[in-house]
């Protein structure tokens, strides 16, 4: 148990500020809840979003502490919580949205449903880039698609942060994994397992290449906008189409006329409401397991960030300038 009642934390005031740190006091835990001591939180283009104000879907309320993803140490907990003991290594999506306090700052009061142990390989700044990302790759191919081994599936996005974890979860499950994206981003995506397409490249084009003109089993947007229409054409009869980012407006007919199944997903829905924390637990189980497996590895970009400079870490996420996932060490 902390002997510390105060703590650093960076403090949001006003949208699009420069984040406060400020002394505030170590927060009580409830029944169900531990005290983490934060080591690291990741940080996620949807973070710069929830900063700017700019995310309707993803309120919180000022002044408020951001970061959704943190790894750290349990410190103490509380009344009914045994999946953990204090000195335990942990992480998970535990805050930064709908008034629950994020991981930018020393120490976290976070629901123990949302936590799993760390994966011994990793360090903690590895581990505190996965949460979100896997997750929302996690739900979208397992939970809603039911990707089975053998399926062909298609990642629009492969080298952004959903992108390649979603191409190594495919591949985990024995799938064969095909992902988009610029030039540029070929040797990453080959890299990770999986066969490149242009993201130019005419979707018919592909699909007759890669599937012989039948279309993919599965096709999981990150990316959204005109990319979740042409997931839409490129999906087999039949198959399922899933988008992290469906929030346009959009013609089904294609998706219509080949029997095809939608499904969006919206990982914050535990966050924000309360029900289903424990899933994200166990999908966070999943990720140790894989990663201890070496099935899994995160992408970091080498620079490294602390809760004075978190600012430039939003900055850098802004200008699509980061080289893998962006951490902050606490």
């Amino acid at each position: 148990m902390t002997e510390q009642s105060t703590m650093r934390a960076a403090i949001l005031e006003t949208h699009n500020a420069t984040l406060r740190i400020s002394q505030i006091s170590v927060p009580d835990i409830g029944p169900g809840e531990v005290l983490v001591r934060v080591r690291a939180s990741g940080v996620n283009p949807l973070d710069t979003k929830i900063h700017a104000g700019a995310a309707a879907h993803a309120r919180h309320p000022l002044p408020g502490i951001l970061g959704l993803d943190l790894s750290g140490v349990v410190e103490q907990t509380g009344c009914a919580v045994t999946r953990f003991k204090e000195g335990d290594e942990v992480y998970g999506m535990t805050g930064g949205v709908g008034g629950v306090p994020g991981s930018l700052a020393e120490f976290a009061a976070v629901d123990a449903d949302l936590l799993a142990l760390k994966p011994a390989n990793l360090s903690m700044r590895e581990a505190a880039a996965l949460p979100l990302i896997f997750i929302t790759a996690w739900e979208g191919l397992i939970d809603r698609a039911s990707l089975e081994a053998g399926q062909n599936v298609l990642i629009h996005g492969g080298a952004g942060g959903v992108g390649h974890v979603a191409i190594q979860i495919a591949r985990a499950f024995g799938a064969n994994v095909f992902a988009t994206g610029s030039v540029a981003q070929r040797a990453t995506v080959e890299a990770l397992g999986a066969v490149f397409i242009d993201r130019d490249t005419a979707i018919e084009t592909y699909v007759s290449e890669h599937t012989g003109g039948r279309g993919f089993d599965i096709v999981y947007d990150t990316v959204g906008g005109k990319v979740l229409d042409a997931s839409f054409a490129a999906v087999c009869r039949f198959g399922h189409v899933v988008s992290a980012l469906g929030w346009g407006t959009h013609a089904l007919a294609p998706l219509s006329f080949r029997a095809a199944s939608y499904s969006g997903v919206f990982t914050l829905l535990p966050l924000l409401t309360g029900a289903g924390r424990a899933h994200h637990g166990e999908i966070m189980n999943e990720a140790t397991r894989l990663v201890e497996t070496g099935k899994l590895v995160p992408m970091l970009d080498a620079r490294r960030f602390t809760l004075e400079s978190v600012g430039d870490a939003y900055a850098l996420i802004r200008d699509h300038a980061a080289k893998g996932k962006l951490v902050v060490d606490v």
